[in-house]
């Protein structure tokens, strides 16, 4: 492989790879070369597309990300669904809590839960999600309802870290949204973790809306501090804006959109 990065290096007259003894690097010269060779990869598998139907017909691989607890609890049920209807199509799930560059992962649509920046991807709005504080009906009769984020710092809170930072909460007071003080009885990586002892008994947690639902339908958990919550953030299903749109991935779109959508109307109903 060296020789062969040797040789090209040579032919192109320019370094392309910053050596150490560390690691290998791309130089500044090297990364339009290879942006440029990537979108003439994109524009063959276009063409290789185009040529086996896929622009006609439903058919083919699509890939699709979307973060674990959302996309194990509404995407993948979703998605299993289309797949039973489109038997052409196969999927490859990719469940991160990361944003996934898709055009260098290869990925076909994401699902984002966060305020879009202006960018080349085209959008389709499914909903909003929010930030809810719950405890459980037996530990708001032993210990009180918190009547302002201020008192969050004098109860037990349950943090998860993949939150941020977790000895604190993002609330919204006076139309201001503001970090409060909580006070952490446990700590735990996961949010379905944090959920399980709020429903124990153990405290107060915060996590999204829809990581609560079944929680909040069964009675276990009850929201505290509504009018104190922070805005909304919007989901959306994103993907490039090729200029071609495989049918594969318009039948996705289609089927996904509405069903994800109806998901997050459900979770709305309660939270």
């Amino acid at each position: 492989m060296s020789r062969r990065v040797a040789e090209l290096e040579a032919a192109l007259g320019v370094r392309l790879f910053e050596r150490t003894t560390r690691q290998v690097v791309l130089t500044d010269a090297a990364q339009p070369y290879f942006s440029t060779c990537q979108r003439l990869l994109d524009d063959l598998r276009e063409a290789d597309a185009v040529v086996t139907g896929e622009h006609r017909v439903p058919k083919g691989e699509l890939s699709i990300t979307a973060p674990i607890g959302f996309g194990r609890q509404h995407l993948q049920p979703v998605a299993l669904d289309f797949l039973r209807e489109y038997p052409r199509v196969d999927l490859r799930l990719q469940l991160v809590d990361r944003v996934v560059n898709l055009l260098d992962e290869h990925i076909d649509v994401a699902v984002r839960i966060s305020a879009l920046p202006d960018s080349s991807l085209v959008a389709r709005t499914l909903g909003e999600i929010r930030m809810v504080i719950l405890a459980s009906p037996d530990y708001l009769g032993r210990c009180g309802t918190p009547a302002h984020p201020r008192d969050l710092a004098a109860h037990a809170c349950i943090a998860w870290t993949s939150l941020g930072p977790f000895k604190s909460w993002l609330c919204r007071d006076a139309g201001v949204e503001a970090m409060f003080p909580i006070g952490v009885r446990l700590a735990t990586t996961m949010p379905e973790s944090a959920v399980d002892a709020a429903v124990a008994g153990l405290g107060l947690v915060q996590v999204a809306s829809y990581q609560a639902e079944a929680a909040v339908r069964a009675g276990q958990l009850v929201p505290v501090l509504r009018e104190f919550e922070a805005a909304p953030t919007p989901v959306n299903l994103v993907h490039p804006s090729n200029r071609l749109v495989p049918q594969k991935l318009r039948a996705f779109l289609d089927w996904a959109g509405p069903r994800l959508s109806k998901r997050l109307r459900a979770v709305a109903e309660v939270l």
